[in-house]
């Protein structure tokens, strides 16, 4: 009776060398891929892709006929993502870089490529800056990585005034704002966030050719007016004529708030200070303190 075999292993790093070496390389190619808006062509192997990942498989299931087969083309993923996704399958392994990984992420979530994106998403949060994070933050929101928002919202919390100034921030689509706005730990007094969502929407009503009123409309009721004093409210109130962002009827409900005195009196209004708020004199009033 033969005894049972043992598996016994080569040297991990030659064999990942080797596979690393064809990595886009023509060289017994039978893929060619066209990859992003430059549509750069990318070659690859078929059999190893499609044993390795469910999606290329699924693409590349159909034999090519005789001849030059016709190249695949991927417009949506950048070049440099995409390479990075073909040298995890040929290799187990990836470079990731600051500037890239949200694209390798997005590249391995749609690509159903489980353990690359739990990869990315380890990279993400070692090298996450005030630059990065809204950006993260969109891509968590995006694609439902719950960790990853819960993260990134900390860490806006942490650094509100620096995040608010970001390109990514004023990027961020509706459903990725309003957890921030609905925190009760971002250190930005309430005047300074107002404006700051007064710029989101104005550069999302350039982009999506809508009113002002109308882009910032799904997240403005989280803006808690009732901790101006009444000279900002004043002011905030003749600028929104100007420049509708407001609804009237929220700006009545901060008046009422200070005209009762009580926090919890006027229903709706949102009157709990924030971490960052700055003291003003009508807030002792206020029932509901910072948490």
């Amino acid at each position: 009776m033969d005894s049972p075999g043992l598996v016994v292993h080569g040297k991990a790093e030659s064999f990942s060398t080797a596979l690393r070496s064809l990595v886009n390389n023509p060289r017994y190619s039978d893929v060619r891929f066209v990859v992003g808006q430059e549509q750069q062509e990318i070659f690859a192997h078929r059999c190893l892709l499609a044993c390795r990942c469910n999606f290329f498989q699924r693409l590349l299931g159909t034999e090519p006929g005789p001849g030059v087969p016709s190249p695949v083309v991927l417009s949506t993923v950048p070049t440099e993502a995409f390479l990075a996704v073909l040298e995890f399958l040929y290799t187990n392994s990836v470079k990731l870089h600051r500037h890239s990984v949200l694209e390798v992420l997005t590249a391995a979530v749609e690509y159903g490529l489980e353990e690359l994106r739990e990869l990315c998403l380890q990279f993400v949060v070692k090298v996450l800056d005030v630059e990065l994070v809204c950006e993260a933050l969109q891509v968590a929101v995006t694609f439902g990585l719950g960790p990853l928002q819960e993260h990134c919202v900390a860490f806006i919390e942490a650094h509100s005034q620096e995040a608010l100034r970001t390109r990514g921030f004023l990027e961020l689509s509706a459903a990725a704002l309003l957890p921030l706005l609905r925190s009760d730990k971002l250190c930005v007094d309430e005047a300074e966030l107002v404006g700051a969502a007064r710029s989101w929407a104005r550069v999302g009503a350039a982009v999506l050719e809508r009113p002002v009123a109308e882009v910032a409309a799904p997240v403005v009721k989280e803006l808690r007016l009732a901790l101006l004093a009444p000279v900002e409210l004043s002011a905030l109130e003749e600028q929104n004529r100007q420049e509708p962002l407001i609804p009237v009827e929220q700006i009545v409900e901060a008046w009422k708030c200070h005209a009762l005195r009580r926090g919890d009196e006027a229903r709706g209004t949102p009157c709990r200070r924030r971490k960052g708020t700055l003291p003003r004199e009508h807030h002792r009033f206020l029932d509901l303190a910072f948490k």
